[in-house]
């Protein structure tokens, strides 16, 4: 297996739920991805496989394997290699080369997923939170690619980024002191910081590790309420944001939403309520739950008039996350939702992600 040159927006932009990315996030994307390279007879995943990777076909054919039989090919370049190949978790099928050798793209299922969800809840006037030493967004899209914001409620990712405050420092400066109280959650938007531990034998301080833009710091002591367990100082004059504890412990809980599993949504559904579906319109088309209205989450603020207020929906997308989101908009003015457990992708129609033809599914 072998890896090329990083990838042209082009190629990313022939791909679903891809092409609805804006063009920062796309580049970030694009930075984090490399086209890959395998030979015929391998298996690109196995059947009940867990690994978080969403993989896209550029080139050459698959066999899809379930229970040692044949239940599919996808080939490049057809409707369903615009979309992710088999992405339910843990898979239902193996995949196959069954040509020469195949071209793919391996993509961080988590990093994608949150790139989706900040890029559809709407634009903000981030102006004030840039600085000269970053490139435009670059160090959000760094921040929203780290661990720590994975477990933000994607409800909550707008909220961060407006109640940060930023700070300029100069090289030297001490940001946070070993056995200090926590008192802020710290992001790096330009300059680089070093994080040293004093021990008994070590009074000056072990170097344990340097920091760049994109990278966060502080989250533990607010968590467990534990003073801080290093130091960190500014190794260059630098620019950070800062989210007060009581803002940071507040913002990584969920809000308060209805969540329901398969079973009971589709009760809801059957006794006059309705599926909101909030993924793009070229992931609907290519699989739905039957008379589900789509409203992509971009669109949630502008089609709030549209919803019919007598109707309980329940919102749903491919695992959740988008689908979160918009409930939290649409229980905030006053409809009634609940959303759907674990998405698409912990229901029965995920098998038609497996074989189904694209636009087919229903």
């Amino acid at each position: 297996m072998t890896e090329s040159a990083p990838l042209e927006l082009g190629l990313l932009r022939t791909f679903s739920p891809l092409d609805g990315l804006k063009g920062e996030n796309l580049r970030a994307l694009a930075r984090k991805t490399t086209l890959r390279d395998m030979g015929q007879g391998r298996l690109l995943f196995k059947e009940g496989d867990t690994d978080k990777r969403t993989y896209y076909l550029v080139s050459g054919t698959l066999e899809l394997l379930a229970g040692g039989r044949i239940v599919g090919t996808i080939a490049a370049g057809s409707p369903d290699a615009r979309h992710p190949i088999a992405p339910v978790l843990p898979r239902r099928c193996s995949a196959r080369v069954a040509t020469d050798h195949i071209e793919y793209l391996a993509i961080d299922s988590d990093l994608l997923d949150v790139l989706l969800t900040w890029d559809q809840t709407g634009s903000y006037e981030v102006g004030e939170l840039q600085a000269g030493g970053a490139t435009g967004d670059d160090w959000m899209t760094l921040l929203l690619q780290s661990r720590a914001f994975h477990k933000i409620p994607p409800a909550n990712l707008q909220a961060v980024f407006m109640r940060m405050q930023r700070v300029n420092y100069s090289a030297g400066d001490t940001v946070i002191r070993q056995g200090d109280e926590g008192d802020f959650f710290y992001a790096i938007v330009s300059g680089r910081c070093v994080v040293t531990r004093e021990t008994p034998l070590n009074r000056d301080g072990i170097k344990l590790a340097e920091l760049g833009m994109g990278d966060t710091f502080g989250e533990e002591a607010l968590i467990s309420g534990a003073r801080r367990n290093a130091t960190v100082a500014m190794l260059t004059d630098g620019v950070l944001m800062r989210l007060g504890k009581d803002d940071f412990n507040s913002l990584l809980n969920e809000p308060m939403l209805h969540w329901v599993d398969y079973q009971t949504a589709s009760g809801i559904v059957a006794a006059g309520g309705r599926w909101l579906d909030v993924r793009l319109p070229s992931e609907f088309e290519h699989c739905h739950f039957e008379g589900a209205l789509n409203v992509p989450l971009y669109f949630v603020r502008l089609k709030l008039k549209t919803l019919d207020a007598g109707v309980p929906y329940v919102v749903c997308c491919d695992n959740g996350r988008r689908s979160s989101a918009a409930a939290y908009i649409l229980s905030e003015r006053g409809l009634e939702t609940s959303v759907l457990q674990g998405g698409i992708a912990a229901t029965d129609l995920a098998e038609a992600l497996i074989s189904t033809p694209a636009g087919g599914a229903k």
